[in-house]
């Protein structure tokens, strides 16, 4: 019907393994969610599209292949990360979000629903489970996020230790912004374990005021979007004024205010 030869339709029509072009990593939502460049969650479906178009098959390289992509989505029921260790989490990387997270907000933009969003745990394959993604992300918020001893031990790493906190509240937000399962409550949370607890804020201070200035930042912009609405205007006022004096304070160490 759209004019395309007989078997080079048919070969499109068996087209199912995805992926970003030859030689490139990613799916393009990173370097958006990190600048805060985009305006709707159609901007983000838009590059994982753009960027996982590339059909690939046996006997050759990727292809530019748009629309089978968009064909195949356009039927999808169910999004499914499995995961064969624990190494890491959901929150651990950038990785899980673009790709589970794109391929989510993808599917809604083209269907106007979510799918159904799952995650496979098959660290020990003689016994796998399957929970959804909002299962998933809760148990890794408390197991992990908010758990006094993980904060007491990225805390013996100083900067890094600083930058991975930074780094799970960005990947938070991320996942909820592509696939809506991060509940509200969980923000408030973050900010009451990280930024407001006087003894995690003095070290975010002294060990990587620039984790402290983004943490206060994306928490303002989660609230800003509509991501954040429970308990945020109780605490924004204090996120607001540590933002904004952690600004200060960076802008006076910075070489050009030292020469003025």
């Amino acid at each position: 019907e759209q004019g395309i030869p007989t078997q080079a339709a048919a070969e499109r029509a068996r087209l199912r393994i995805f992926g970003s072009k030859p030689g490139a990593y990613g799916a393009g939502l990173q370097g958006l969610i990190e600048a805060q460049n985009w305006e709707t969650e159609a901007d983000l479906a838009r590059a994982y599209l753009n960027w996982s178009s590339y059909a690939y098959r046996a006997d050759g390289e990727g292809e530019p292949a748009p629309e089978a992509l968009r064909r195949q989505l356009a039927h999808l029921q169910i999004v499914l990360h499995n995961q064969d260790n624990r190494e890491h989490d959901l929150l651990d990387s950038d990785d899980y979000y673009q790709f589970q997270g794109g391929m989510v907000a993808a599917v809604r933009t083209l269907q106007g629903r979510n799918p159904r969003i799952y995650f496979g745990d098959h660290a020990r394959p003689h016994n796998p489970k399957i929970r959804t993604l909002a299962e998933e992300i809760d148990r890794v918020y408390r197991a992990r996020v908010i758990n006094p001893k993980w904060i007491a031990g990225v805390m013996r790493h100083g900067y890094k230790g600083a930058f991975e906190m930074a780094a799970t509240l960005d990947y938070l937000f991320a996942y909820d912004v592509t696939t809506h399962a991060v509940p509200d409550f969980m923000y408030a949370g973050l900010a009451r374990a990280y930024l407001l607890d006087p003894q995690v804020q003095q070290f975010l201070r002294s060990r990587n005021p620039w984790a402290l200035r983004d943490m206060s930042e994306r928490l303002l912009e989660a609230h800003q979007r509509g991501y954040w609405q429970e308990q945020a205007l109780e605490l924004l006022p204090q996120i607001e004024a540590l933002m904004l004096e952690m600004e200060a304070y960076l802008e006076s160490r910075s070489p050009v205010a030292r020469e003025g």
